[in-house]
């Protein structure tokens, strides 16, 4: 399968982090499967996935159940066992150096403040790759980092965040299909 694509949206799994920052990328995940009719409800490897197309383009959807810190260890042997280049890995993921309401799509680099890109990026062993990163920053000046990323987005901002959600699904199917956004 080695025109095949993974995408992997980063997040907790459980309701309890359901609607937090830190779940960013399991619900890019859900906007991007709503847009291209893939059902996400398959487990193997510590993932949840599916699969599908995007374009003329074989795609995998997954959402890892390893908790954030370990996404790596799902997202590392699904790679291996599928034959998916790195090249054809997108993650999508939230990142607190960017504003709300803003995304970043890059073709490669390090995982920066991120422990579930180190853990992808140890697993994968290389960090090229591409992402998307879903901006959540800044972090309030009276939180920690922990205890933002936890948190539920609040309702004034779940419109944007939702619109980001979007733009996260367009850039990664540009992706896909060799567009740039």
């Amino acid at each position: 399968m080695a025109d095949s694509w993974l995408i992997v949206g980063l997040g907790n799994p459980g309701d309890k982090y359901a609607y937090t920052w830190h779940n960013c990328g399991f619900l890019a995940i859900d906007m991007l499967a709503e847009r291209n009719g893939i059902r996400v409800e398959r487990t193997q490897f510590h993932a949840l996935f599916g699969k599908g197309k995007i374009g003329d383009s074989e795609v995998f959807l997954m959402k890892p159940k390893t908790f954030m810190n370990n996404s790596g260890e799902a997202v590392g042997p699904f790679a291996t066992y599928y034959k998916i280049d790195p090249s054809h890995i997108i993650i999508l993921y939230d990142d607190i150096d960017i504003n709300v309401g803003t995304i970043r799509v890059r073709a490669k680099g390090s995982a920066g403040t991120h422990n579930g890109m180190k853990s992808i990026i140890a697993h994968l062993k290389t960090q090229e790759f591409p992402r998307v990163r879903i901006g959540t920053g800044p972090v309030p000046e009276h939180m920690d980092l922990i205890s933002f990323v936890l948190n539920d987005i609040p309702k004034e901002q779940r419109q944007t965040v939702y619109d980001s959600f979007e733009a996260a699904a367009k850039a990664t199917e540009d992706l896909v299909n060799g567009k740039r956004s």
